[in-house]
């Protein structure tokens, strides 16, 4: 829950840790290594969140819903870009909504800083934001999109209220042509990375590209990942893409 590595935030806040596996794009989470890790220094709030399965650290299911954790972002003078539950999904069916009405109650009062929150579950996301929750200006939404197979969350996505919403390609495992990106303010795309990384091909983030293009939809290349992510570096068509929704809305 601090500074963060990760191109296109600042900053990581995690009020829930822990998960479970939903798609191919699951597969090789590097959350999962994280919390297998922290767990093994010693950090309770980790402790049985993950378990081993052919070698490799893999989710239980259980969550762990840290309430010492939610005044964090009140404590940051700085304004920042800070992502939300990278370790976690606020919108898994097991976060009770009493306690993303905590997390939205500190967003709302930390108005310096602008949360990005991704989920898979874009249609608990819509059901839940539609009863009781006000739009903050300062919270973007988004979805994760691995492949064509679960392009449908965009429209789930869709149905959200929220100022800004956008949709992480990553890590992108197939093609996406045919999805719709039209009302999407910003994707990301990004190949996998880690020791069992699946190729990126490059005609996969063409297709992004194009339809960003169509769409106006803000365009932030994240990384070609692989075994060694910082060899294979940010570039697509000779330069980096950094581009972000403030600077289209």
């Amino acid at each position: 829950m601090a500074d963060t590595s990760i191109e296109w935030t600042d900053a990581t806040w995690n009020p829930v840790a822990g998960c479970s596996l939903m798609s191919a794009g699951c597969t090789n989470c590097y959350a999962m290594r994280m919390a297998a890790r922290l767990e093994a220094i010693g950090l309770e709030k980790y402790k049985g969140l993950t378990r081993r399965s052919g070698g490799h650290a893999k989710w239980t299911g259980d969550l762990y819903l840290d309430e010492a954790a939610l005044s964090i972002p009140e404590t940051w003078a700085r304004p920042r870009n800070v992502f939300v539950n990278s370790m976690s999904d606020l919108f898994h069916p097991e976060v009770p909504v009493d306690f993303i009405h905590k997390v939205w109650d500190v967003m709302a009062r930390a108005k310096r800083h602008t949360f990005q929150i991704l989920t898979k579950r874009p249609d608990r996301m819509a059901a839940i934001l539609r009863e009781g929750f006000d739009v903050l200006p300062n919270v973007w939404l988004g979805t994760s999109v691995e492949d064509g197979r679960v392009a449908y969350r965009i429209k789930e996505l869709r149905a959200v209220p929220s100022r800004i919403k956008f949709v992480s390609f990553e890590p992108l495992i197939g093609s996406v042509s045919g999805a719709d990106l039209n009302g999407i303010h910003w994707a990301i795309v990004g190949g996998e990375s880690g020791p069992q990384a699946r190729p990126l091909n490059p005609k996969w983030i063409d297709e992004v590209f194009s339809m960003c293009g169509s769409t106006g939809t803000a365009f932030f290349f994240k990384q070609w990942g692989g075994k060694n992510k910082k060899a294979a570096g940010r570039l697509y068509r000779e330069r980096t893409w950094d581009e972000m929704p403030s600077l289209r809305i």
